[in-house]
């Protein structure tokens, strides 16, 4: 059966590219809505967690329907998914959810607090029945057909304190809580004066980001895996994916990807009715 949350809950923090201080309300939602966000800021214009949706990609995944813009919904959106719940009102008063510890676990407990709550209709799914691949330079993605969820991730950067890592995940909510969802956002300090010109990163700390300089990681106490920063990729692809509108049964595969390859992914897998089946 499709599940909201029990009660509302609520957070408060800073966001990680606005760097504006937001609150954010989660809200049990009625069978069928999904994850629906909200900006009271905005006369409470709304935006529905579509992959069509997605109106950006650059350093996160943005969404947009008319007035309504909210930016960095993946991590959340990997803590919806990795909690299994379908029927979600996020209600916020700035323009992303905060970015609380740079990770899904902050969300994930947010989630314990509301609890779940059965809905009265049946969990629907996307089964991929075609493999589907996209690729952009040196980054690749795909999604193959598959009994159950799963990810695999590669990734490279000419930096010792990233190198060359892999990993493969069999979803499953206690695995996502245990592997992928303490995983925190990384990033590059030469980036950092570049994102302050694009009006971006104001909000992001040694205390929500790994920060890398050059081939060392500023703020290694901060690390909860030696390869956390491709558990962070799948993380991100979670999250990306969950915007399908259903959970997809299928394997993903990803080379280097990032926000905009999974979004193409989607796009392509849902171009073409002969590569998936929608249960039941």
């Amino acid at each position: 059966m499709r599940h909201t949350i029990a009660r509302e809950v609520a957070a408060e923090g800073i966001t990680l590219h606005s760097g504006t201080q937001v609150r954010m309300m989660l809200a049990p939602a009625r069978a069928g809505t999904g994850v629906l966000f909200r900006r009271t800021d905005l006369d409470g214009a709304e935006v529905q967690a579509r992959y069509d949706a997605v109106a950006e990609t650059n350093l996160g995944t943005m969404l947009a329907a008319g007035r309504a813009k909210v930016g960095v919904v993946e991590h959340l959106m990997a803590a919806v998914a990795g909690a299994e719940i379908d029927d979600l009102l996020v209600i916020l008063d700035g323009p992303e959810p905060p970015i609380l510890d740079g990770d899904a676990l902050s969300y994930l407990e947010l989630l314990d607090k509301a609890g779940l709550k059965e809905q009265p209709a049946p969990r629907g799914a996307i089964k991929v029945l075609k493999r589907v691949e996209v690729a952009h330079k040196d980054g690749r993605a795909a999604l193959a057909p598959a009994d159950a969820a799963a990810y695999e991730m590669e990734i490279e950067f000419h930096s010792a304190a990233v190198g060359k890592q892999r990993y493969s995940f069999s979803f499953s909510p206690q695995g996502f809580r245990r592997e992928i969802a303490p995983a925190r956002t990384f990033g590059f300090l030469t980036e950092l004066e570049m994102l302050k010109e694009m009006d971006r990163g104001h909000g992001a700390s040694l205390e929500n980001t790994l920060a890398i300089d050059g081939d060392k990681l500023i703020n290694p106490a901060l690390m909860r895996f030696p390869d956390e920063f491709v558990r962070h990729k799948i993380l991100d692809a979670i999250g990306d994916m969950a915007l399908a509108g259903a959970p997809l049964i299928a394997r993903f595969e990803g080379l280097r990807s990032g926000h905009a390859l999974n979004n193409a992914l989607l796009r392509t897998l849902f171009a073409d009715d002969a590569n998936y089946r929608r249960t039941p």
